[in-house]
């Protein structure tokens, strides 16, 4: 039980990293969309892989921070009835929940996101617009991203399902505020 508790604690570090160098990627989207924004109106220069640069941070914000999300439970849940259950309840709950729903999610993603990126790959794909931005596949590279590390974290959830299934205290989960514990 102490090597689950180890390796939760390590994606949960895995995840906590990428989320806090990804998360920059808001502000250099906000600075990108400006620069667009005052290119076009100010100077009136329209620079088309500019404007496909800030679509790609973010893309790459909400793809490569899912896991983050994740492991802050900042995820959408419906807990109505989540709420109200006992601490083995939820680890229940949680381990169900990745097995049953998220896995079979990210199963379908990665089966039909490899082919889509592989082929990327493969054709070296540009975009489609003159003069945008090159290199689609490290974009479309990001889908795959988004299911290792939310695959990752599903992980963690589940050994910390197991933890507290098994009678012991899991490492303590992260919320947006600060560690629980």
């Amino acid at each position: 039980m102490d090597a689950l508790a180890r390796a939760v604690s390590a994606i949960d570090w895995i995840n906590r990293c990428v989320g806090r160098v990804v998360a920059w990627l808001t502000l250099v989207t906000v600075m990108i969309c400006g620069a667009v924004v005052l290119l076009r109106y100010a100077a009136g220069i329209g620079l088309v892989w500019l404007q496909e640069l800030y679509i790609w941070t973010h893309a790459m914000t909400f793809l490569l921070a899912a896991g983050f999300a994740y492991l802050l439970n900042a995820h959408v849940r419906v807990d109505i009835f989540y709420a109200r259950l006992s601490v083995r309840g939820k680890a229940w709950v949680d381990l169900l929940g990745v097995i049953f729903l998220l896995f079979p999610w990210l199963a379908l993603i990665a089966w039909t996101g490899w082919t889509y990126v592989s082929y990327s790959w493969q054709t070296n794909e540009i975009s489609v617009q003159n003069n945008g931005m090159p290199a689609m596949y490290v974009l479309k590279s990001a889908i795959l991203g988004f299911v290792v590390l939310l695959g990752l974290q599903g992980l963690a959830w589940i050994g910390r399902s197991l933890l507290v299934l098994g009678g012991r205290e899991p490492p303590p989960a992260e919320t947006l505020t600060g560690p629980l514990g």
